[in-house]
């Protein structure tokens, strides 16, 4: 299965807002930028990822998905997360890729073993295989093979309305549910979970 991953992200200037009650401005950017810097890094480990395509309007995420040897894609026009990601795949779809997965930035606990669990459910298309966010709402993690299997509908509650896409398709639903894939940054509560779980591993 030929696959490339797309990792769209915010400005980092701009990004977790939501947390500007406990992390100032520059926080909140090294924040976003080591959780970028981590996914791909651990996307450039994996053999099944042919290519990393980092998707932004921000032109320092560009440049450092470049310097992680990513492909960087300039977003057009007023950013909207699921239009970037089209545009991103028409990219993929150039390039004649069969498989694609959307990954944000902000799965700070994510391991290579995450992703290639998630890969290992995407055998035998057509299949889309979805990673929930801890509270089963949000999509963390989208792959949909073959291309254009279903429209992209993140946003609240995308979790569902990707099941539901999915089963209108009649492509074969897998959901792979997996702590580190569960947990992004938005809200403090995540935050101090991010705290916890990582002092854990240190120790």
């Amino acid at each position: 299965m030929s696959l490339w991953a797309i990792v769209p992200v915010k400005a980092l200037d701009k990004s977790k807002s939501r947390l500007q009650g406990v992390l100032t401005p520059s926080q909140r950017t090294e924040l976003s930028r080591g959780m970028l810097l981590n996914t791909l890094q651990v996307l450039a480990e994996i053999p099944e990822v042919q290519r990393t395509l980092v998707v932004s309007a921000d032109p320092k995420v560009l440049a450092l998905a470049k310097g992680q040897n990513a492909a960087a894609l300039k977003e057009q026009g007023t950013p909207a997360l699921n239009k970037a990601l089209n545009q991103a795949t028409a990219i993929v779809r150039e390039a004649e890729v069969k498989a694609v997965l959307v990954l944000p930035a902000d799965l700070p606990l994510i391991r290579a073993a995450d992703v290639r669990a998630l890969i290992d459910h995407a055998q035998d298309p057509p299949v889309v295989a979805v990673s929930p966010d801890r509270r089963g709402r949000g999509t963390n993690a989208l792959l949909v093979t073959p291309l254009a299997t279903i429209e992209y509908a993140f946003g609240p509650n995308s979790f569902n309305r990707h099941l539901r896409r999915a089963e209108a398709s009649g492509a074969r639903i897998e959901i792979v549910e997996l702590p580190a894939l569960g947990l992004d940054v938005d809200v403090p509560e995540d935050l101090e979970i991010y705290r916890d779980r990582f002092a854990l591993v240190k120790e």
